[in-house]
């Protein structure tokens, strides 16, 4: 072959520089961009699939109206004085409810293999975490609103006003934040998603229903309100009414930060460990 034809055979110069682009690399995504990015896929996920508000709509409307209008007479002797104590507890329950779905989402995630996609990229590696976690934060308001709206609709009137409610979702929000983690943990330990909202079962409905969201406490026997006097909730629903209401016990409030602080000490670390592992 002569040297002519190797000449032609091989790229000219010119070639390589046009395939090749001459503007800068676009700088790697930060934790927070990376963070809010994913928390707003999280968003796009619920217009997609509008469903995913069934939870949040539809179930606090169920509970609110039956429980009030069923149990109403019988418990606080007319449906619109028992609306005054059941709107705080609805709501604690109903945002405890959906914490759930930290979980559930990023189960789905993990079994349709985008996290690993998400491993491959140039990104912060917590942020898919942290982006489910402001994601729900819209989720949990959604939720609240609709509690809220509804109850004012049917009587609610909380004597500390709008300022009392902000302060009572607050620290409602707190807890979920926690609670989530404990989603998170069993998200990646366990195969489906339909698993993990089995594991939810065993664990809220006992956490919610044993607890003063529906009734005081002082009707049970004393064994059980011993334990309903443990429960994190319970402190949760108390310090939420005496926000909306006027008159927050300051135990209550450090009982839920202090509940919050053990179970994110614990399931956070736990949670970040099961998720390193499976990169």
């Amino acid at each position: 072959m002569s040297a002519g034809t190797e000449d032609s055979l091989l790229p000219a110069e010119d070639g390589f520089d046009g395939a090749l682009s001459r503007s800068e690399r676009p700088p790697r995504a930060g934790a927070v961009s990376a963070s809010l990015t994913l928390g707003w896929r999280a968003l796009l996920k619920i217009k997609h699939v509008p469903f995913q508000l069934f939870d949040v709509t539809a179930f606090p409307i169920m509970f609110t109206l039956s429980f009030t209008y069923l149990f109403g007479g019988a418990l606080a002797g007319s449906p619109q004085e028992y609306i005054q104590f059941l709107l705080p507890g609805i709501l604690v329950q109903t945002i405890v409810f959906i914490t759930v779905y930290t979980g559930f989402g990023l189960n789905t995630d993990l079994d349709n293999g985008l996290f690993d996609r998400f491993q491959s990229l140039p990104i912060w590696q917590p942020a898919p975490i942290v982006g489910a976690l402001l994601g729900d934060v819209v989720r949990y308001c959604i939720a609240a609103f609709v509690v809220v709206g509804l109850g004012v609709a049917l009587g609610f009137r909380p004597g500390a006003g709008v300022l009392g409610i902000l302060l009572g979702l607050a620290l409602v929000l707190v807890f979920a934040f926690s609670l989530s983690w404990i989603w998170i943990l069993v998200g990646l330990s366990v195969e489906k998603p339909e698993s993990v909202m089995t594991m939810s079962f065993v664990l809220l409905f006992p956490l919610t229903f044993v607890s003063n969201i529906f009734v005081d406490p002082a009707t049970m026997p004393p064994w059980l309100q011993t334990v309903v006097a443990l429960n994190p909730v319970t402190h949760l629903v108390d310090a939420t009414r005496g926000f909306m209401h006027g008159g927050v016990a300051f135990a209550d409030v450090v009982w839920v930060f202090a509940a919050s602080a053990i179970i994110v000490a614990v399931f956070a670390p736990l949670s970040m460990r099961k998720y390193r592992q499976e990169r």
